[in-house]
Formats: structure tokens, C-alpha cells, sequence
């Protein structure tokens, strides 16, 4: 294979595999799916697609490109290398709902021209800053008449199901899907379920009487294939309804409880005054100015107003993460209503993404994944040494591990944040100042600047890692 190796999570698929290849991005499609790609490519769905934004773009290339031979692909595609990829278990509220939603769209603009989607990954989704758009081609597929939604469990157990248990529970999915990685199943859902749930037509639909099957099938899997699901015949206009019925649905969700965040409304209620607020803007502007970073990682996020202020220094790309939901769906909004291209995902700075999935490579850590040109930690160490125990040292050269620049934020001990932090336990944190704050970070790195911005003394430090 000339060295060449698909990506760690393309093995699955036999009609074609990914691969990255001289810093570019390659799609093969094998003979098996090549009458399939050729009749979908003839529909111009496709193009169409990729005009509205909907669909990644690709051109076919030389078969040769890749030094292939075993199987020697039948066409070679190479689509625009994204900036970072991310997971749906990483994605807010609002973000795996637009994803749903684009592959409900997708689907039936497909339907409209005789091809169907044999899948419902939400794994087939990435975000181009703050849009979703599709980026697996060899999804598509001729639709034949009749044919069920073969992708409608995948699809509830990775879209509709990690909506609900926020939208009727007030639970944040993020955990329990990256526990699964495949989604949260149908039972699982209906055993949370409350009568008054049982009263809404889609929940039974969807919810209730998809459990029900998949027990049944299970039992009865010989007996269903030889009788019902052998002569099941569902109807396209059936098939449209159900889809376009599905979008409804998904689109009237919303969280529930979804004014409770600890730090959705943080930049409205610090203790930061205005003329504070500013500084830190500032520093932050100018740094992005200077640098111009086409990846920028922003640790601690909140709604993304310090992102905002990068893009507008002149960064290209800003991925936020934070592990408050309320903090998550205003960074989503923020760049929606803005046009930003920033994209906020859930972490715990504590317990990152690991590698996971199958031979621990198929679903990669966030170091992995993409190497930022800086990363911002605001607000953030005093979080994870004083609230989580985690050694100063440690959380310093973590953060000098993740970008070869960018600004960390030094809260004191006397600031009302930490003071809080501290209220409810022991101090044994001698080593918090900001004097050794400076020594560890002055071990691996040069001071390009550094501001105090409040009366409390929060320090911001713009660093070069030697």
C-alpha cells in the first residue's frame, strides 16, 4: 500500500475508506459501490448539495495518487481538509440538533431524486466553524421502492435519543454518549420515560414502539425476516412524512431547565468590571493581531466572548470548549447570530477526550486530532489546581504541551473566584501564587507580554513555548 494507511475510523465501510495523505484529504470508492457512486453522481445531487453548502465538496482525482493496489479503487476522491474534527459526543445541545436536522434535509432532497442514505451516523457530520455539513459521500445510494428507513434506529439512538434526555430530563448526554460512543439506546430512553411523555404521538412513535420492535425482532429475528419484514412495503410518500414529521419534532426541542447554568451568564455576572472586561479584550485582540493563528483552542470557553475578540484580531478558526451546557448553547448562538467561525464543544479540561473505540484508535483524543497555533486558558487554571487537585506544575506544563503559544489567565488566591473555591474546604494549596505561577511557566517558556486586569491581580500572560 506505499505506506499509505486509511484513517483510524474508516475500516468499517467495504465500499471505500479514507485516508490523509501529504496534508490532504482522500476519499477511495471500491468496485463494489462504484454503479451506486456513478448513478448518484448522475442525479447531480451532489453538486447541488455541495452549492448549498449542504454537502463537503470533492473532485475526482488519479486513481494513482495513493499508491494503492489491493483493492485498486475505482475512483479516488479528494475533498477540503477540515480545520479540526469533533464528535457528537462533544457537541452542545444546539449543535446536534442542527446536525439532525441537516441529515433530515439531506435525505429528503435525496428522496426528491430516487437515492436514499443507508446510514444515520451522526458521525457522517462535521462543522465547518458553526455550520454542520455532511462529509460522507459514499452514504448515498439508489432508493428502492418500498424500502424501510433502514437508518431510523441509528438515528434516534444518535440524534433523536441524546436530544430527548436534555429536552424532557434536563440531562446533559455528553458523558453517557462518549461512554457508548454508539449512541444511547431506545430502552434506555424509555425507562426514563414519565406517563405524561407516553401522551405525545411522536414519543410513542419513535420511542415506545421502537423498543417494542427491536425486543420483538430480537426474540423473533428468523420469524420476522421470512414473514414481515420480508413483505414490508412502506410507501415513499409514507417515507417523506415521516422524515419531514421527525424535523418538525427535532426542531421544536429545547432544553429543559435552560436558564439554570452556573456560567452561561458568567460574562454578564463576574466580578470583572466593564473597563476590565475591555483590557482583557484587548490583550486578547492584540495577541491574534500579532500571531495570526489559524487554529485557536480556547480552554474554558464560557459563551465566547474572548473568542470573538480573537476572530476579530484576525484568527481564522476558534475551537471553545467548556463543560457548562447553559455556557455552550450561547457560544452556539454567539456564532450563529455573528457568523463566527468558532465552533464550542463539551470537555472537562480535568478528563479530555480520550483515544477510545475500537484498538483504542477509532475515535481520537484532542491532541490527536489537530495541532492548534494557540491555545487561550482564561479563567481556568485556578479551576482544575484549586477545584480539582491538580498540581500546578501539571496544569501549567499541560497547557505549554497543547500550542506553541498563547495567553493564560492567573487568578490569585485573594480574588473573589477562588475565594469562593476555597470557602467550603481546606486551603492546602501553599505552592497557588502567582510568583511560581511564573517560575513554571518561565521554565519551558518567554513572557511576550504580561497585564494585570483586575483590582483582585488576575494576571494575563502572553507566552512562547522555548
Amino acid at each position: 500500500m506505499g505506506g499509505v494507511q486509511p484513517l483510524s475510523g474508516s475500516f468499517r465501510d467495504p465500499s471505500g475508506s479514507v485516508y490523509q495523505f501529504e496534508g490532504r484529504i482522500f476519499r477511495t470508492v471500491n468496485g463494489c459501490f462504484s454503479q451506486e457512486f456513478d448513478f448518484v453522481t448522475s442525479t447531480g445531487l451532489f453538486q447541488k448539495m455541495a452549492t448549498e453548502g449542504l454537502l463537503l465538496p470533492f473532485e475526482v482525482v488519479s486513481s494513482d495518487v495513493l499508491k494503492l493496489s489491493d483493492p485498486k479503487p475505482q475512483y479516488v476522491l479528494e475533498a477540503p481538509m477540515l480545520p479540526f474534527i469533533s464528535y457528537p459526543y462533544e457537541w452542545s445541545f444546539p449543535a446536534l440538533k442542527a446536525a439532525a436536522l441537516l441529515h433530515l434535509r439531506i435525505h429528503l432532497q435525496s428522496l426528491e431524486v430516487g437515492v436514499t442514505l443507508s446510514d444515520a451516523s451522526a458521525y457522517n457530520i462535521q462543522f465547518q466553524g458553526n455550520q454542520p455539513v455532511f462529509i460522507d459521500h459514499l452514504s448515498f445510494r439508489r432508493y428502492q421502492s418500498g424500502e424501510m428507513w433502514v437508518g431510523h434506529r441509528q438515528f434516534c439512538e444518535q440524534f433523536l435519543n441524546p436530544l430527548l434526555l436534555r429536552a424532557f430530563f434536563g440531562i446533559s448526554p455528553n458523558a453517557w454518549y462518549r461512554g457508548t460512543q454508539e449512541g444511547i439506546t431506545t430502552g434506555e430512553i424509555r425507562r426514563l420515560l414519565k406517563w405524561r411523555h407516553y401522551w405525545k404521538w411522536n414519543v410513542l412513535t419513535h420511542v415506545v414502539l421502537q423498543d417494542l420492535f427491536q425486543k420483538t425482532s430480537t426474540k423473533r429475528t428468523k420469524s420476522l425476516q421470512n414473514h414481515s419484514l420480508a413483505k414490508a412495503s412502506f410507501p415513499l410518500s409514507s417515507f417523506k412524512a415521516m422524515l419531514e414529521k421527525m424535523s418538525h419534532w427535532i426542531s421544536q426541542l429545547a432544553p429543559l431547565n435552560k436558564g439554570e447554568s452556573t456560567w452561561g451568564d458568567y460574562d454578564k455576572t463576574c466580578s470583572y468590571s466593564s473597563m476590565e472586561t475591555k483590557s482583557k479584550k484587548q490583550f486578547i485582540l492584540e495577541f491574534a493581531q500579532t500571531v495570526q493563528p489559524t487554529l485557536v483552542w480556547d480552554l474554558g470557553c464560557n459563551t465566547g466572548e474572548y473568542s470573538e475578540a480573537a476572530l476579530n484580531g484576525g484568527a481564522r478558526n476558534v475551537v471553545g470548549f467548556d463543560f457548562d451546557q447553559g455556557a455552550l448553547d450561547g457560544s452556539y448562538h454567539r456564532a450563529i447570530e455573528r457568523r463566527l467561525s468558532f465552533q464550542a464543544l463539551f470537555m472537562d479540561a480535568a478528563n479530555p477526550s480520550p483515544n477510545q473505540g475500537w484498538n483504542g484508535l477509532e475515535r481520537e483524543s484532542l491532541q490527536s486530532r489537530a495541532s492548534a497555533d494557540a491555545v487561550f486558558a482564561l479563567a481556568l487554571v485556578h479551576h482544575l489546581a484549586i477545584a480539582r487537585n491538580i498540581p500546578l506544575v501539571q496544569v501549567v506544563h499541560w497547557l505549554l504541551t497543547l500550542a506553541p503559544q498563547g495567553v493564560i489567565e492567573f487568578v490569585p488566591k485573594n480574588d473573589p473566584m477562588v475565594q469562593e473555591l476555597l470557602s467550603l474546604r481546606q486551603d492546602i494549596f501553599p505552592n497557588y501564587t502567582t510568583e511560581h505561577f511564573m517560575a513554571l511557566l518561565k521554565e519551558k517558556a518567554v513572557i511576550i507580554k504580561n497585564e494585570t486586569v483586575s483590582k483582585s491581580g488576575r494576571l494575563l500572560v502572553w507566552f512562547k513555548r522555548k
